[in-house]
C-alpha cells in the first residue's frame, strides 16, 4: 500500500488525505448538477459542502473520542487533534448538523438540501474509502479467498498478532504473530456498493415524491451497506448478541429512512424555505 505520497519540510502528505480531499471535491461537483436542476446557483453546493466538511470532521473526531474514552482521558489533546481517528457515523451526525445550520443561514429549503446531500454523501464516501484502502486502514477479517489483500504497511499491518490482539479476530494459534495475512478489502467493498447506491439515487433524483424522499432512500441503502460490510470487518465490538455497534446503529438508520420514505411518498410539493 501507499500510505505516504511524499514529505515536504517535515510535513507528510498522505494518500488518505488526498482521497479525502478528492471525495469532498467530487461531492461538491455532483451537488452542482442537483442544485442546477432545482434552479439554484452552483455555489449552493459548495456552501452546503463547507457545512458538511466542518461539522463532519468535528463530529467524526468527537465520536472517535467517545468510543476511546480511556485514551481521551489519558491524552485529550493528542486524541482530539491527531490526524487519525475519524468515525463515519460521528461524521454523519456532525455533518448533518453543519449542513442544517448552513442551509438555514443561506435560506435553502432543508429537505431539498437533504436530497442533494444524498448524492454528495454517496460519492464522497466511495472516494474516501479508497484512501482507507491505500493506507491499509479499516480492513476485514483474514481470508483465503482470491479477493484477499495483505497490508504489510497497514495501519496497523494485517499480521496475525494484530488481528488477534487489536481486533479480537480468531486466528489459529499455529500462525505466528509476525505473519502478514490476507484480509477482506472491506474498503473496496464499501466503495463498490456506494457507487451502486449513487447510480440508483442519480436515476431516481427526479422522483415524484416530496422533497426529502431521496435522502430517506439514501439512509436505507447506506444503512444496509454498512450492516453488510460489518460482517467482514476486523473488529470485536459485539453490542447486541452477534451484532456490532455499527450494525445496531445501521438498523436504527434503516428504520428511520423507511419511515421517512412512507411519510414522504405523496404527490410532489416543494418545501417552504427554511427560516
Amino acid at each position: 500500500m501507499y500510505p505516504i505520497l511524499f514529505e515536504f519540510k517535515g510535513i507528510e502528505i498522505t494518500t488518505f488525505g488526498l482521497m479525502l480531499g478528492l471525495g469532498f471535491l467530487a461531492a461538491g461537483w455532483i451537488g452542482t448538477f442537483f442544485f442546477e436542476d432545482k434552479e439554484y446557483e452552483k455555489d449552493a453546493s459548495w456552501t452546503v459542502l463547507m457545512g458538511a466538511l466542518i461539522g463532519g470532521i468535528i463530529g467524526a473526531k468527537l465520536y472517535y473520542a467517545f468510543l476511546n474514552w480511556p485514551l481521551l482521558v489519558r491524552d485529550p489533546l493528542g486524541t482530539l487533534f491527531s490526524r487519525a481517528g475519524l468515525v463515519w457515523y460521528g461524521g454523519l451526525i456532525g455533518g448533518t448538523i453543519g449542513v442544517i445550520l448552513v442551509a438555514r443561514r443561506a435560506k435553502f429549503p432543508v429537505p431539498i438540501v437533504a436530497d442533494a446531500a444524498a448524492l454528495m454523501l454517496s460519492i464522497g464516501y466511495a472516494v474516501g474509502r479508497i484512501g482507507c484502502f491505500l493506507v491499509g486502514d479499516d480492513y476485514g477479517r483474514a481470508t483465503d479467498s482470491w479477493i484477499g489483500v495483505a497490508f504489510p504497511k497497514g495501519s496497523p499491518p494485517s499480521t496475525a498478532g494484530n488481528l488477534r490482539d487489536s481486533f479480537g479476530v480468531g486466528v489459529p494459534e499455529s500462525v505466528p504473530d509476525w505473519e502478514v495475512l490476507r484480509v477482506h478489502p472491506t474498503q473496496l467493498y464499501e466503495t463498490t456498493i456506494m457507487l451502486i447506491v449513487l447510480a440508483v439515487l442519480w436515476r431516481l433524483r427526479r422522483h415524484p415524491h416530496r422533497a426529502g424522499w431521496l435522502f430517506m432512500l439514501y439512509l436505507v441503502l447506506a444503512g444496509l451497506e454498512r450492516a453488510f460490510v460489518e460482517i467482514f470487518r476486523a473488529k470485536d465490538d459485539r453490542f447486541f448478541g452477534p451484532l456490532t455497534l455499527a450494525q445496531v446503529i445501521s438498523l436504527v438508520i434503516i428504520a428511520a429512512g423507511a419511515y421517512g420514505l412512507v411519510l414522504l411518498r405523496r404527490s410532489r410539493g416543494e418545501a417552504a424555505p427554511a427560516s
